[in-house]
Protein backbone atom coordinates (compact mmCIF):
# COMPACT_ATOMS: atom_id res chain seq x y z
CA UNK A 1 0.00 0.00 0.00
CA UNK A 2 1.78 3.24 -1.57
CA UNK A 3 -0.50 5.92 -0.67
CA UNK A 4 0.93 9.62 -0.62
CA UNK A 5 -0.27 13.10 0.78
CA UNK A 6 0.58 16.23 -1.60
CA UNK A 7 1.87 19.45 0.29
CA UNK A 8 0.29 22.17 -1.89
CA UNK A 9 0.32 25.94 -1.29
CA UNK A 10 1.07 29.19 -2.71
CA UNK A 11 4.50 30.17 -3.21
CA UNK A 12 6.39 31.55 0.31
CA UNK A 13 3.98 30.08 2.68
CA UNK A 14 6.07 27.64 4.41
CA UNK A 15 5.48 24.18 2.62
CA UNK A 16 9.58 23.44 2.11
CA UNK A 17 9.95 24.49 5.71
CA UNK A 18 7.34 22.56 6.52
CA UNK A 19 8.49 19.61 4.55
CA UNK A 20 11.56 20.05 5.89
CA UNK A 21 10.89 19.32 9.49
CA UNK A 22 8.56 16.76 8.90
CA UNK A 23 11.31 14.39 7.04
CA UNK A 24 14.82 16.30 8.21
CA UNK A 25 15.55 15.85 4.24
CA UNK A 26 17.01 19.12 3.68
CA UNK A 27 14.90 20.23 1.15
CA UNK A 28 15.63 23.46 -0.99
CA UNK A 29 13.47 26.27 0.72
CA UNK A 30 13.68 30.21 -0.52
CA UNK A 31 11.93 32.69 -0.58
CA UNK A 32 11.42 33.29 -4.31
CA UNK A 33 8.64 31.22 -6.34
CA UNK A 34 9.51 27.72 -7.94
CA UNK A 35 12.22 26.89 -5.64
CA UNK A 36 10.62 23.33 -5.73
CA UNK A 37 10.34 22.62 -9.30
CA UNK A 38 10.09 18.87 -8.66
CA UNK A 39 8.51 17.05 -5.84
CA UNK A 40 10.55 15.94 -2.71
CA UNK A 41 9.29 13.23 -1.58
CA UNK A 42 9.55 12.14 2.02
CA UNK A 43 9.04 8.92 4.21
CA UNK A 44 7.34 10.07 7.60
CA UNK A 45 6.86 7.05 11.06
CA UNK A 46 3.57 7.62 12.39
CA UNK A 47 3.82 8.28 16.06
CA UNK A 48 1.52 6.21 18.07
CA UNK A 49 2.06 5.39 21.76
CA UNK A 50 0.10 1.86 21.41
CA UNK A 51 2.89 0.78 19.17
CA UNK A 52 5.79 1.23 22.47
CA UNK A 53 3.13 -0.21 24.64
CA UNK A 54 2.78 -3.09 22.65
CA UNK A 55 6.44 -3.81 22.66
CA UNK A 56 6.34 -3.38 26.69
CA UNK A 57 4.26 -6.13 26.80
CA UNK A 58 6.03 -8.78 24.27
CA UNK A 59 9.26 -10.45 24.13
CA UNK A 60 10.11 -9.13 21.19
CA UNK A 61 13.83 -7.65 20.56
CA UNK A 62 12.93 -4.76 18.06
CA UNK A 63 10.22 -2.44 17.43
CA UNK A 64 9.40 -0.98 13.79
CA UNK A 65 6.82 1.62 13.28
CA UNK A 66 4.71 1.94 10.25
CA UNK A 67 5.15 4.74 7.41
CA UNK A 68 3.95 6.69 4.45
CA UNK A 69 5.05 9.12 2.09
CA UNK A 70 4.30 13.34 2.15
CA UNK A 71 5.50 14.66 -1.83
CA UNK A 72 5.81 18.47 -1.64
CA UNK A 73 4.83 19.99 -4.73
CA UNK A 74 6.18 23.29 -6.25
CA UNK A 75 4.06 26.22 -5.27
CA UNK A 76 1.08 27.48 -7.76
CA UNK A 77 0.58 30.32 -8.91
CA UNK A 78 -2.67 31.84 -10.72
CA UNK A 79 -2.80 30.52 -14.36
CA UNK A 80 -1.72 27.12 -13.30
CA UNK A 81 -4.60 25.32 -15.00
CA UNK A 82 -3.45 26.80 -18.64
CA UNK A 83 -0.10 25.82 -17.88
CA UNK A 84 1.39 29.12 -16.68
CA UNK A 85 4.39 29.04 -14.29
CA UNK A 86 4.72 25.03 -13.69
CA UNK A 87 1.26 24.80 -14.25
CA UNK A 88 1.21 21.30 -16.27
CA UNK A 89 3.80 19.78 -13.78
CA UNK A 90 2.42 21.19 -10.52
CA UNK A 91 -1.38 19.51 -11.78
CA UNK A 92 0.16 16.18 -12.71
CA UNK A 93 2.06 15.99 -9.26
CA UNK A 94 -1.29 16.67 -7.52
CA UNK A 95 -3.14 13.77 -9.45
CA UNK A 96 -0.41 11.56 -7.93
CA UNK A 97 -1.33 11.81 -4.62
CA UNK A 98 -3.99 10.69 -2.53
CA UNK A 99 -4.85 13.92 -0.28
CA UNK A 100 -3.78 17.32 -0.10
CA UNK A 101 -2.26 19.35 2.54
CA UNK A 102 -3.06 22.57 1.77
CA UNK A 103 -0.58 24.94 3.78
CA UNK A 104 -1.60 28.60 3.99
CA UNK A 105 -0.23 31.28 4.89
CA UNK A 106 -1.88 33.39 8.04
CA UNK A 107 1.27 34.96 9.65
CA UNK A 108 2.67 38.65 9.03
CA UNK A 109 6.52 38.94 7.98
CA UNK A 110 7.98 41.80 5.92
CA UNK A 111 11.40 39.84 5.22
CA UNK A 112 8.89 37.11 3.67
CA UNK A 113 7.04 38.71 0.78
CA UNK A 114 3.59 37.30 -0.35
CA UNK A 115 2.96 37.26 -4.22
CA UNK A 116 0.18 39.43 -4.21
CA UNK A 117 1.80 42.27 -1.53
CA UNK A 118 -0.33 41.29 1.58
CA UNK A 119 -1.95 38.31 3.77
CA UNK A 120 -5.22 36.87 3.07
CA UNK A 121 -5.92 33.31 3.89
CA UNK A 122 -9.05 32.80 2.06
CA UNK A 123 -8.54 34.69 -1.11
CA UNK A 124 -4.64 32.41 -1.28
CA UNK A 125 -7.09 29.52 -0.91
CA UNK A 126 -9.36 30.41 -3.57
CA UNK A 127 -6.57 30.78 -6.11
CA UNK A 128 -5.90 27.27 -5.75
CA UNK A 129 -8.81 25.76 -5.29
CA UNK A 130 -9.72 27.82 -8.54
CA UNK A 131 -6.87 26.74 -10.39
CA UNK A 132 -7.93 22.96 -9.72
CA UNK A 133 -11.67 23.56 -10.25
CA UNK A 134 -10.88 24.68 -13.85
CA UNK A 135 -8.51 22.11 -14.31
CA UNK A 136 -11.18 19.80 -13.39
CA UNK A 137 -14.08 21.62 -15.24
CA UNK A 138 -11.57 20.72 -18.85
CA UNK A 139 -12.32 17.58 -17.87
CA UNK A 140 -15.68 17.62 -17.84
CA UNK A 141 -15.97 19.32 -21.05
CA UNK A 142 -13.97 17.21 -22.76
CA UNK A 143 -15.98 14.28 -21.57
CA UNK A 144 -19.78 15.07 -21.80
CA UNK A 145 -19.58 15.71 -25.27
CA UNK A 146 -18.94 12.50 -26.10
CA UNK A 147 -21.39 10.59 -24.07
CA UNK A 148 -23.93 12.72 -24.92
CA UNK A 149 -25.76 11.37 -28.12
CA UNK A 150 -24.87 8.08 -26.30
CA UNK A 151 -27.33 9.30 -23.45
CA UNK A 152 -29.89 10.91 -24.93
CA UNK A 153 -31.03 7.72 -27.25
CA UNK A 154 -30.92 5.89 -23.51
CA UNK A 155 -29.53 2.68 -25.13
CA UNK A 156 -26.85 1.99 -22.20
CA UNK A 157 -28.46 2.47 -18.58
CA UNK A 158 -24.61 2.89 -17.65
CA UNK A 159 -23.66 6.03 -19.82
CA UNK A 160 -26.84 7.91 -19.01
CA UNK A 161 -25.96 7.61 -15.18
CA UNK A 162 -22.70 8.99 -15.90
CA UNK A 163 -23.50 11.73 -18.11
CA UNK A 164 -26.06 13.21 -14.99
CA UNK A 165 -23.28 12.51 -12.76
CA UNK A 166 -20.86 14.56 -15.20
CA UNK A 167 -23.57 17.03 -15.60
CA UNK A 168 -23.98 17.10 -11.62
CA UNK A 169 -20.25 17.79 -11.35
CA UNK A 170 -20.11 20.93 -14.07
CA UNK A 171 -22.96 22.35 -12.31
CA UNK A 172 -21.18 22.29 -8.99
CA UNK A 173 -17.45 23.90 -10.93
CA UNK A 174 -19.20 26.49 -12.26
CA UNK A 175 -20.77 27.39 -8.69
CA UNK A 176 -17.20 27.48 -7.99
CA UNK A 177 -17.46 24.65 -5.15
CA UNK A 178 -14.89 21.75 -4.89
CA UNK A 179 -16.27 18.58 -5.62
CA UNK A 180 -15.33 16.74 -2.24
CA UNK A 181 -18.87 19.00 -1.32
CA UNK A 182 -20.96 17.22 -3.36
CA UNK A 183 -23.28 14.82 -1.65
CA UNK A 184 -21.72 11.53 -3.53
CA UNK A 185 -23.15 7.80 -2.94
CA UNK A 186 -20.29 4.82 -2.66
CA UNK A 187 -20.90 3.76 -6.46
CA UNK A 188 -21.02 7.70 -7.61
CA UNK A 189 -17.60 8.26 -5.73
CA UNK A 190 -16.29 5.36 -6.90
CA UNK A 191 -17.21 6.33 -10.65
CA UNK A 192 -15.42 9.82 -10.39
CA UNK A 193 -12.14 8.77 -8.79
CA UNK A 194 -11.99 6.97 -12.37
CA UNK A 195 -11.04 10.78 -13.63
CA UNK A 196 -8.49 12.00 -11.07
CA UNK A 197 -10.46 15.00 -10.20
CA UNK A 198 -8.05 17.28 -8.56
CA UNK A 199 -10.90 19.25 -5.89
CA UNK A 200 -12.32 15.55 -5.03
CA UNK A 201 -9.40 14.96 -2.88
CA UNK A 202 -9.43 14.83 0.40
CA UNK A 203 -8.19 18.21 2.01
CA UNK A 204 -6.68 19.76 5.51
CA UNK A 205 -5.74 23.06 5.68
CA UNK A 206 -3.05 23.90 7.34
CA UNK A 207 -3.00 27.44 8.65
CA UNK A 208 0.73 28.40 9.03
CA UNK A 209 1.18 30.82 12.17
CA UNK A 210 4.13 33.06 13.66
CA UNK A 211 6.15 31.42 16.59
CA UNK A 212 4.80 34.31 18.24
CA UNK A 213 1.29 33.80 18.04
CA UNK A 214 0.90 30.16 18.77
CA UNK A 215 -0.65 30.87 22.15
CA UNK A 216 -3.17 33.12 20.47
CA UNK A 217 -3.52 31.97 16.84
CA UNK A 218 -7.46 31.35 17.48
CA UNK A 219 -8.39 35.05 17.86
CA UNK A 220 -6.33 36.04 14.56
CA UNK A 221 -8.48 37.24 11.81
CA UNK A 222 -6.37 35.67 9.49
CA UNK A 223 -7.24 32.41 11.60
CA UNK A 224 -10.85 32.64 11.93
CA UNK A 225 -11.57 33.75 8.45
CA UNK A 226 -9.98 30.54 6.93
CA UNK A 227 -11.55 28.52 10.06
CA UNK A 228 -14.71 29.70 8.23
CA UNK A 229 -13.63 28.49 4.71
CA UNK A 230 -12.98 24.78 6.17
CA UNK A 231 -15.94 24.76 8.02
CA UNK A 232 -18.25 25.48 5.05
CA UNK A 233 -16.29 22.66 2.87
CA UNK A 234 -16.64 20.53 5.87
CA UNK A 235 -12.33 20.10 5.80
CA UNK A 236 -9.95 19.80 8.47
CA UNK A 237 -8.00 22.22 9.85
CA UNK A 238 -5.23 22.71 12.36
CA UNK A 239 -2.69 25.38 13.34
CA UNK A 240 1.01 25.15 13.29
CA UNK A 241 4.16 27.13 13.19
CA UNK A 242 6.28 25.78 10.45
CA UNK A 243 9.39 28.16 11.49
CA UNK A 244 8.84 26.13 15.22
CA UNK A 245 9.26 22.65 14.10
CA UNK A 246 12.05 23.24 11.44
CA UNK A 247 13.72 24.42 14.76
CA UNK A 248 12.15 21.31 16.92
CA UNK A 249 13.40 19.37 14.26
CA UNK A 250 17.24 20.05 15.19
CA UNK A 251 16.95 19.43 19.07
CA UNK A 252 17.23 16.18 21.21
CA UNK A 253 14.10 14.81 22.14
CA UNK A 254 14.55 15.99 26.06
CA UNK A 255 15.15 19.37 24.30
CA UNK A 256 12.52 19.53 22.28
CA UNK A 257 10.08 18.84 25.12
CA UNK A 258 11.82 21.38 27.36
CA UNK A 259 11.35 24.14 24.32
CA UNK A 260 7.74 23.02 23.86
CA UNK A 261 6.80 23.18 27.33
CA UNK A 262 7.63 26.97 26.98
CA UNK A 263 4.52 27.01 24.40
CA UNK A 264 2.45 24.88 26.57
CA UNK A 265 2.39 22.39 24.09
CA UNK A 266 2.07 18.81 25.20
CA UNK A 267 3.11 17.44 21.11
CA UNK A 268 5.09 19.00 18.22
CA UNK A 269 2.97 20.52 15.40
CA UNK A 270 4.73 17.52 13.23
CA UNK A 271 2.98 14.41 15.70
CA UNK A 272 -0.99 16.35 14.98
CA UNK A 273 -0.11 16.82 11.24
CA UNK A 274 0.83 13.34 10.35
CA UNK A 275 -1.86 11.66 12.83
CA UNK A 276 -4.30 14.28 11.05
CA UNK A 277 -3.16 13.29 7.73
CA UNK A 278 -3.13 9.48 8.45
CA UNK A 279 -6.51 9.91 9.08
CA UNK A 280 -7.39 11.81 6.30
CA UNK A 281 -5.92 9.40 3.86
CA UNK A 282 -8.68 6.76 5.85
CA UNK A 283 -5.72 4.73 7.05
CA UNK A 284 -5.49 2.35 9.96
CA UNK A 285 -2.71 0.64 12.08
CA UNK A 286 -2.77 -3.26 13.20
CA UNK A 287 0.14 -4.56 14.98
CA UNK A 288 2.16 -7.71 15.31
CA UNK A 289 4.78 -9.06 17.38
CA UNK A 290 6.60 -12.42 17.54
CA UNK A 291 9.99 -13.44 19.05
CA UNK A 292 11.81 -10.81 16.68
CA UNK A 293 10.07 -7.79 16.23
CA UNK A 294 6.77 -5.85 17.26
CA UNK A 295 5.68 -3.88 14.06
CA UNK A 296 3.13 -1.67 13.43
CA UNK A 297 1.06 -2.09 10.06
CA UNK A 298 -0.91 0.47 7.77
CA UNK A 299 -4.09 -0.51 6.55
CA UNK A 300 -6.71 1.09 4.94
CA UNK A 301 -9.93 1.40 7.42
CA UNK A 302 -12.49 -1.36 5.70
CA UNK A 303 -9.84 -4.19 4.67
CA UNK A 304 -10.77 -7.52 6.49
CA UNK A 305 -8.21 -9.65 7.65
CA UNK A 306 -6.74 -11.23 4.43
CA UNK A 307 -6.33 -8.48 2.90
CA UNK A 308 -4.22 -7.31 5.93
CA UNK A 309 -2.85 -11.18 6.02
CA UNK A 310 -1.16 -9.81 2.62
CA UNK A 311 0.32 -6.61 4.00
CA UNK A 312 2.55 -8.63 5.80
CA UNK A 313 3.21 -11.40 3.50
CA UNK A 314 1.86 -12.93 0.43
CA UNK A 315 2.24 -16.30 2.37
CA UNK A 316 0.12 -15.04 5.46
CA UNK A 317 -2.88 -14.48 2.44
CA UNK A 318 -2.27 -17.49 0.57
CA UNK A 319 -2.71 -19.95 3.43
CA UNK A 320 -4.45 -17.96 5.40
CA UNK A 321 -6.68 -20.06 7.87
CA UNK A 322 -7.54 -17.71 11.07
CA UNK A 323 -6.45 -14.62 12.64
CA UNK A 324 -6.04 -14.58 16.57
CA UNK A 325 -6.97 -11.16 17.65
CA UNK A 326 -6.40 -8.59 20.70
CA UNK A 327 -7.59 -5.17 21.01
CA UNK A 328 -5.09 -2.89 22.07
CA UNK A 329 -7.66 -1.20 24.82
CA UNK A 330 -8.02 -5.11 25.92
CA UNK A 331 -4.53 -5.69 25.82
CA UNK A 332 -3.86 -2.51 27.74
CA UNK A 333 -6.08 -3.17 30.37
CA UNK A 334 -4.80 -6.66 31.24
CA UNK A 335 -1.09 -5.52 30.47
CA UNK A 336 -0.28 -9.07 29.56
CA UNK A 337 -0.71 -11.44 26.19
CA UNK A 338 -0.47 -14.60 28.17
CA UNK A 339 -3.07 -13.57 30.52
CA UNK A 340 -5.37 -11.93 27.49
CA UNK A 341 -5.58 -15.38 26.47
CA UNK A 342 -6.39 -17.12 29.88
CA UNK A 343 -9.10 -15.25 30.17
CA UNK A 344 -10.49 -15.90 26.49
CA UNK A 345 -10.59 -12.33 25.68
CA UNK A 346 -8.47 -13.24 22.50
CA UNK A 347 -10.94 -13.80 19.66
CA UNK A 348 -10.38 -16.44 16.36
CA UNK A 349 -11.91 -14.35 13.28
CA UNK A 350 -11.82 -15.53 9.53
CA UNK A 351 -10.94 -14.15 6.57
CA UNK A 352 -13.93 -11.43 6.86
CA UNK A 353 -13.43 -10.40 9.94
CA UNK A 354 -13.06 -6.02 9.14
CA UNK A 355 -9.79 -5.38 10.90
CA UNK A 356 -10.06 -2.45 13.94
CA UNK A 357 -7.66 -0.09 14.06
CA UNK A 358 -5.79 -1.06 17.02
CA UNK A 359 -6.09 -4.81 16.58
CA UNK A 360 -2.61 -7.11 17.88
CA UNK A 361 -3.09 -9.62 15.09
CA UNK A 362 -1.15 -13.27 14.88
CA UNK A 363 -2.34 -14.68 11.95
CA UNK A 364 -2.59 -18.32 11.61
CA UNK A 365 -1.71 -20.26 8.18
CA UNK A 366 -0.14 -23.15 6.07
CA UNK A 367 2.46 -23.17 3.83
Amino acid sequence: MSLKAGIVGLPNVGKSTLFNALTKAGAHASNYPFATIDPNVGVVDVPDARLKRVHELSDAKAMVPTAFEFIDIAGLVEGASNGDGLGNRFLSHIREVDALVHVVRCFEDSDVPHLAGDVDPVRDVDLLEGELMLADLEVVEKRLPKIEKKARLEVDKQTVREHELLKRVRRTLLDERPLRTMALGEDERKRLRAFGFLTLKPVLYVANVGEEDLGSYAASRHYRALQDKAESEGAGLMAFSADLEAELAELSESEAADYLAEFDLQRTGLDRLIRETYDLLGLGTFFTTNENETRAWTFKRGMNAYDCAGRVHTDFQEGFIKAEVIPFDTLDAIGSIRKVRELGKARIEGKDYPVQDGDLILFKFKL
